[in-house]
């Protein structure tokens, strides 16, 4: 470090003090606490970010959000290269920078720790972090940041924006792609559309089935979908909680209030009994499902681990064909349930033991998740698809790689996004049961049909609707052919 850095780091730093009897931690969520305090944090994670990005010669990431927590409670934290969350390498330092006591402290702990890393100023390369937030007190410190990185460091303002969105472009920027938010809205859209297209015949469903009703945790979700509504005519999206209402970010609504407190969130009642719904928290990368029931504002939850469930029957059966040629290694990891693979509490932990496999999927029960693709497999399926192409256009085989090709640009595979994961779903809604005969009879999967005809004798059956001589009749025989869905599909949702 020369001494303009030096005396630029000592001018700047004096401006941030740190708050007096607090010791701050990086974890999970990067940095979090009260707004209030949070000033000399943001201003020293600017710092770590614009190290990190000449250490690695690569573009980082930075993020200040309130996420699924108190409109109060901000935090701010580090994109690295793969889109993913801060090396925990790098978790011991960052603790220090933030601790530092006076800005002498601060010069001092950089200067030992970029001797440590060798890490050199003066490269070809200038350190690039790309700044995204949603709402908070803190949000608009983004923007001083820009002068009050390491001489030198280029920051790129990406405005408003969820925080998937935010590690959605610093992967992209990293892998050379084109990386605006308009970008990721069209890399949505042609995945998603290329998915429908492949759906069976006999899967498609009615306008009612078809709405979603979606909390939108009076954050930057909200506002976002209105920019998929706009993509896709045919989505019936009924947004609430947009935050254009007036309402207060995550107080009564959002993911994690519906997960944990199993109960409507604010702007649902009565009128929506029966019709699907969903939540996003504050910042959109949480995402679970609910159905809301006759009374007392109670719910039927679909959390991460029923998401996660469906997800995994999309990608091993509905591909079996393409997975047995390749003889891909699977691995499915979720923080609770009937776990394939163990790890430590944490998506730090889930995420890194999902990128061991050719295609990694975990979700925990809060509704974080995605599922991530090895380079190698995507390479292999990209060969497949145009071998298959010339040799047997339109047949099942290459169907099966088109339809994995698409998912890998439809999720998002640096971090968990209620977005792309709403799209997702829809696509395994429509393909989890097909139908012929005018919907009177189950195709797909195989032996359902057989096992419901085996259960209700010469009852009649109209996709989940039963009718009996009785309300308790009725009811008996709906729950049976529940029940035999949940053995077929394993969605474990009926009740």
């Amino acid at each position: 470090m020369n001494e303009e850095q030096r005396s630029l780091l000592l001018k700047s730093s004096s401006r941030f003090p740190p708050p007096q009897g607090v010791k701050l931690s990086y974890g999970t969520a990067g940095f979090r606490a009260d707004a209030s305090i949070l000033e000399s944090t943001v201003y020293k994670v600017g710092i770590l970010a614009a190290l990190r990005s000449l250490k690695t010669k690569s573009v980082i990431g930075l993020m200040i959000t309130a996420s699924h927590n108190k409109v109060s409670d901000n935090g701010v934290k580090i994109a690295d290269p793969s889109g993913g969350m801060l090396t925990q390498d790098w978790e011991p330092f960052a603790d220090a920078l933030a601790n530092a006591s006076d800005p002498g402290d601060l010069v001092r702990l950089i200067i030992e720790f970029v001797k440590k890393e060798d890490i050199h100023f003066e490269g070809v390369c200038p350190a690039e972090v790309l700044l995204g937030r949603t709402q908070g007190p803190v949000a608009d410190l983004s923007l001083k940041l820009q002068n009050s990185l390491i001489v030198g460091a280029i920051a790129l303002d990406m405005g408003v924006l969820t925080t998937p969105q935010l590690h959605w472009m610093v992967r992209a920027r990293n892998k050379s792609m084109k990386t605006s938010e308009v970008d990721y809205f069209e890399q949505l859209s042609s995945s998603f559309r290329c998915l429908m297209d492949l759906i069976p015949k006999g899967s498609k469903i009615n306008e009612m089935d078809d709405k979603l009703i979606v909390d939108g945790a009076n954050g930057v979700g909200g506002e976002k979908l209105a920019g998929i509504k706009k993509m896709f005519n045919s989505l019936v999206i009924d947004v609430r909680n947009s935050g254009k209402e007036g309402g207060v970010l995550n107080e009564g609504v959002g993911a994690d209030y519906v997960q944990k407190e199993k109960v409507v969130p604010c702007g649902f009642g009565a009128s929506d009994v029966g019709l699907r719904c969903a939540s996003l928290d504050g910042d959109a990368d949480r995402l679970v499902y609910f159905l809301v029931l006759p009374k007392d504002n109670n719910i039927d939850l679909v959390d991460g681990d029923k998401i996660f469930e469906q997800l995994a029957i999309l990608n091993t059966n509905r591909n079996e064909k393409i997975n047995n040629y390749y003889h891909a290694c699977l691995g499915v990891l979720k923080k609770q349930g009937l776990e394939v693979l163990f790890t430590p509490t944490g998506v730090k932990y889930l995420h890194e033991k999902a990128a061991e496999f050719d295609i990694g999927i975990y979700f925990e029960a809060n509704g974080h998740g995605t599922i991530l693709f090895s380079e190698e497999f995507l390479c292999w399926l990209e060969a497949r698809d145009n071998e298959l192409s010339s040799m047997s256009k339109g047949s099942e085989q290459q169907k099966a790689a088109l339809r994995l090709l698409a998912v890998s640009k439809l999720i998002n595979q640096a971090v968990g996004d209620a977005l792309s994961g709403l799209l997702l779903v829809k696509v395994v809604d429509r393909t989890a049961v097909v139908t012929a005969n005018a919907e009177t009879v189950v195709v797909k999967p195989l032996g359902l049909q057989e096992a419901i005809n085996a259960e209700i004798g010469t009852e009649d059956i109209i996709r989940v609707y039963a009718e009996a001589s009785t309300q308790d009749a009725a009811d008996s025989l709906g729950n049976s052919v529940a029940r035999l869905v949940d053995k077929f599909l394993g969605f474990g949702s009926s009740s």
